[in-house]
């Protein structure tokens, strides 16, 4: 809050969410090895607690990734959204697929014209995240399977005036070097969110149901 004016130049979403297929390659072609598709922070991050996958990620090229899941250890689906990736992560994927992050204003401008299509939210009792549909029409999986990174940091809306009371410890004070995330994922609850809702973590969170769609301007 409030409602804001906002301009938005020509842009594009991937209509998926990048895929643990997608992600092998990154890792196949060396991602975790170049500081060139690194922030210098997300680049720190890789060095100083030795990231070479997703989090919650175990095993190898040789004998085959594996992941720590709420229903135990399994083999990575390949098909299924990439997931427990940091901000740093994301962005440096996006610059290895020649793309970008989209800005959270572009991501909630198409939320709302594509409808806001998802779906594996809490309610589902899945708790994982799950491929996206077949039909390839539109945008999918824009609501659940895994929160979004944007490009931004959360800072106050144009006007903003924190709450009274309760509801000002977890808005206002957190605005600080952390990074917005949308969508919600496959531990939010269906009633709990919307196309304008905004989380935030810091950049190198993983331990979150946290993935990647990506933009390129048109």
């Amino acid at each position: 809050m409030p409602v804001h004016k906002g301009w938005l130049d020509g842009f594009s979403l991937m209509n998926r969410l990048v895929t643990n297929r997608d992600y092998l390659e990154f890792m196949a072609d060396g991602g975790y090895r170049n500081p060139l598709l690194w922030l210098s922070n997300g680049w720190s991050k890789v060095k100083e607690q030795g990231w070479t996958a997703p989090f919650y990620w175990e095993g190898g090229e040789e004998d085959g990734w594996r992941a720590w899941t709420l229903a135990g250890v399994r083999d990575v689906d390949p098909d299924e959204p990439v997931c427990h990736v940091s901000f740093y992560e994301a962005d440096a994927y996006a610059r290895w697929k020649d793309a970008r992050l989209p800005t959270e204003r572009e991501w909630e401008h198409a939320a709302r014209v594509s409808g806001f299509q998802g779906g594996n939210y809490l309610d589902s009792g899945a708790l994982h995240p799950r491929p996206a549909g077949t039909d390839g029409s539109g945008l999918v999986q824009m609501g659940g399977d895994v929160w979004e990174w944007t490009s931004n940091h959360y800072e106050p809306y144009p006007g903003y005036r924190p709450f009274e009371g309760p509801l000002m410890e977890y808005n206002g004070k957190f605005m600080d070097n952390v990074r917005v995330l949308r969508g919600g994922s496959c531990a939010t609850p269906a009633n709990h969110i919307r196309a304008s809702y905004r989380n935030f973590w810091a950049p190198d969170t993983r331990f979150q149901f946290t993935g990647i769609r990506l933009a390129k301007d048109a």
